[in-house]
């Protein structure tokens, strides 16, 4: 990718009008940004939503939104078109090309797969591509999707080795409370540990995407983890994404990204990989993993649950059950008890705990 990388994503709520069609005007505010930081030599990459709502307004003849996943699915089809012809639209003005990439979770869960998604990214901004990235809702199943694109947008600011990660919605940023039950509700503009903030998310306003405070903050944490300062901004602004950039007053909530970043792999064990069952460990084991750097052996588990194969994902939990860690098994729970010797090795774990 080039030297200076952002991703920006952008809610249903923001891409689309009240009428469910595309908004053009929204669309075009932010080609315009993004256009102008290219010629300062940071390049963007798009992660947007919209397409089931742009899908609806076409076919749905003003009936309501339906609630049957497949048929979700379907109407997807039918709106990715009509997104991505703004998005080009958009972008045409400024003579920059635009690719589009749909991801599936597979692309983030197994490791070549990965890299390869990550090669094709790098290889269409070498083209001078704009990439716009949405989920593969027409085919992918309900069981294993991302769920919103707030994650998505942080799995793939870690993928692309971002130095922001910028979520346009329709509100200020990060409030003190939610402004409709309280009207003192203030702007919360910098943030050092998402965790502080989290009893603070709500649900989503619009009623139209999947998202909410809750998933921007689990980006945020996914983002700030690995390195990657995370900025929840208002997509209406004149100047939505050079304005969340700038750091100025009133410009949005800005997370600040944590000093000790996660290596790219270990950001990818930590947030991309689904855990497949969980290892509980004892007090010795808990201490040896978070103060000393150790790897996780058999004799200080004291049980585990889910079924998982040498190589899957797991969950460790500390003697109370809180979660302190993360990382990819050298046993299979069916062999689970047979083993004596390392079930997770250092190199392969990642601790979750803010130390």
């Amino acid at each position: 990718m080039a030297n200076s990388v952002i991703v920006v994503k952008v809610g249903t709520s923001s891409v689309t009008s009240g009428e469910g069609k595309v908004d053009i005007d929204a669309l075009a505010r932010i080609a315009r940004d993004i256009a102008a930081l290219r010629e300062k030599g940071t390049h963007a990459v798009v992660v947007t939503s919209g397409a089931i709502t742009a899908g609806w307004s076409q076919i749905g003849a003003g009936k309501a939104r339906p609630t049957d996943t497949l048929l979700l699915q379907a109407v997807s089809a039918v709106g990715q078109p009509l997104l991505m012809a703004a998005w080009r639209d958009a972008f045409d003005p400024y003579g920059l090309p635009v690719a589009q990439v749909l991801l599936a979770p597979s692309e983030f869960r197994t490791r070549g797969l990965y890299l390869q998604a990550r090669a094709t990214l790098e290889s269409l901004d070498l083209l001078g591509a704009v990439t716009i990235i949405n989920e593969n809702d027409a085919v992918v199943d309900e069981e294993i999707r991302f769920g919103d694109n707030d994650r998505l947008a942080a799995l793939v600011a870690n993928m692309v080795g971002a130095s922001h990660l910028v979520l346009l919605t329709d509100t200020s940023g990060l409030l003190t409370a939610d402004p409709r039950l309280d009207p003192t509700a203030t702007l919360i503009e910098e943030v050092r540990a998402v965790e502080e903030v989290e009893s603070l998310a709500g649900e989503s306003s619009s009623g139209v995407g999947s998202g909410g405070m809750s998933s921007k903050l689990a980006a945020a944490r996914m983002a700030t983890w690995s390195g990657i300062e995370t900025v929840i901004a208002p997509a209406k602004a004149e100047f939505p994404v050079i304005s969340a950039l700038s750091a100025n007053e009133g410009h949005g909530t800005t997370f600040v990204a944590r000093a000790d970043r996660l290596a790219a792999r270990k950001s990818w064990i930590a947030f991309a990989v689904a855990s497949h069952g969980q290892i509980s460990v004892n007090q010795g084991a808990m201490q040896a993993l978070e103060n000393h750097g150790r790897s996780l052996l058999r004799v200080g588990t004291t049980g585990f649950s889910g079924r998982f194969d040498e190589g899957d994902a797991v969950d460790i939990l500390g003697p109370e059950g809180q979660l302190i860690a993360k990382g990819l098994t050298r046993v299979s729970s069916e062999h689970f008890s047979d083993s004596d010797d390392v079930v997770v090795h250092r190199d392969d774990l990642v601790l979750l705990r803010k130390s």
